[in-house]
């Protein structure tokens, strides 16, 4: 009877402390008010911060952190990148008392993609293309065309006579990886696969793979292009990844928009003259993006080339984009279609 008595007080005692321990829990006396409109901001605009004092407590001071970064109650959205940012704030009440909070804003764009049509590009030559390869990745290195497909069982790596459609060497995926898109930086080729998580690097000259990287937070492998100084990969999403050359890891990421929302399942992208021109999957679309902020700001209508080539039963959507710089020309294809085309843009 005196061990019963004994847990039983136990009990009751820990169950005191615990009511105890709830009653002092911090309540969510404050929130962040925004000027955005239904959590909607343009970058013209400035972001005006302040907090809803619901217990009308004195508040000494308030930081704001927008993305991380710490900043002002009326900061200007100017140079900030867009899409959907948290915003977090620590306000200082009662003399010593702290209470930490947090918010979102998706900023937007403040001026509508200019639509790019058949008037604002010429073709200039028309090569045959391979009509069974499901194109991923084209990107032109020291004059050479590389190309990568995908499909399970049938994915490849090629370097390609862009101006015979002969091909000049190949290499076959497992048949576990479908292939996605493809870079060349600094002699070595990077090719993404889909799902499983994992893309190769290759030697240009032998196409000997001789390593593999692993993905960070980017959920698939779609596009990849690159500038002097990083490596841009798209997985499927609105996001666009900047991957460091040496280690490729994932350090920060740009979020495509227009002025209206997201833009998403952004695939193959080539890098022109600083900006990132993209393709949509599905869309005979090129997007033309802004790569210091994401902003979308044009988008050329490639509609009418899906019908100068072959049709057949297993035709698929416009996907794959390379630039010469020795020509100063686009080189545009198609999933299974039977010709590479050379444009010259018109604006």
């Amino acid at each position: 009877m005196k061990i019963s008595k004994h847990l039983a007080y136990i009990f009751l005692l820990s169950m005191v402390l615990s009511c105890g321990s709830n009653s002092g829990q911090r309540k969510n006396y404050f929130s962040i008010k925004t000027n955005a409109e239904k959590g909607n901001i343009s970058i013209a605009e400035t972001l005006n911060l302040s907090i809803e004092n619901k217990k009308n407590h004195t508040i000494d001071s308030v930081v704001y952190k927008l993305n991380g970064k710490t900043i002002s109650e009326n900061f200007s959205l100017k140079h900030h990148k867009l899409g959907k940012h948290p915003i977090d704030a620590i306000v200082y009440f009662n003399g010593d008392d702290t209470q930490a909070i947090s918010s979102s804003i998706t900023i937007l764009n403040d001026k509508s993609p200019k639509v790019l049509g058949e008037k604002n590009y010429k073709i200039i030559n028309e090569y045959p293309h391979d009509i069974t390869s499901y194109t991923q990745g084209l990107e032109f290195y020291n004059g050479k065309l590389y190309e990568s497909t995908g499909q399970y069982k049938e994915s490849k790596l090629r370097q390609v006579d862009y101006k015979t459609g002969e091909v000049l060497q190949n290499v076959n995926l497992a048949d576990e990886y479908f292939g996605e898109g493809l870079t060349v930086m600094n002699d070595k080729i990077y090719q993404l696969t889909w799902r499983k998580g994992v893309g190769f690097i290759y030697d240009i000259n032998t196409f000997e793979k001789t390593g593999s990287f692993a993905y960070g937070k980017s959920k698939e492998g779609w596009g990849l292009t690159h500038n002097d100084t990083h490596i841009y990969k798209s997985d499927g999403t609105e996001a666009i990844w900047l991957l460091e050359p040496e280690t490729l890891i994932e350090k920060e990421k740009i979020q495509v928009y227009t002025n209206k929302g997201k833009i998403s399942q952004i695939n193959e992208m080539e890098w022109i003259d600083g900006k990132i021109y993209a393709n949509r999957y599905q869309k005979n679309g090129v997007a033309i993006i802004n790569p210091k902020n994401g902003a979308v700001e044009a988008v050329i209508d490639f509609t009418p080339l899906k019908n100068k080539v072959t049709q057949h039963e297993k035709l698929d959507v416009l996907n794959g984009i390379a630039y010469n710089p020795e020509t100063k020309t686009i080189f545009v294809t198609g999933k299974r279609w039977d010709k590479l085309f050379e444009i010259k843009i018109i604006e």
